[in-house]
């Protein structure tokens, strides 16, 4: 039997229960724990650094390239 449950941290002592049952073999953990903050923010820690900062200009200009394909 395999189901998926999602859990929310309320005490660090649970992380290190859940290692534990990682290494009995009793459950398998997906989450990176280092990325504690990611996941306190929701969906933006999935899309942090998918863009690069651009200057305004560039985006003006990406736009209108964009646009001028639709006309």
């Amino acid at each position: 039997m395999r189901q998926t449950v999602t859990v929310d941290i309320i005490n660090e002592k649970a992380i290190n229960l859940l290692m534990d049952m990682e290494r009995l073999e009793l459950i398998s953990l997906r989450k990176n724990w280092d990325d504690t903050s990611a996941a306190n923010k929701g969906n933006v820690g999935k899309y942090k650094g998918g863009m690069q900062k651009q200057s305004i200009e560039l985006v003006d200009k990406q736009l209108d390239e964009l646009r001028g394909g639709w006309e």
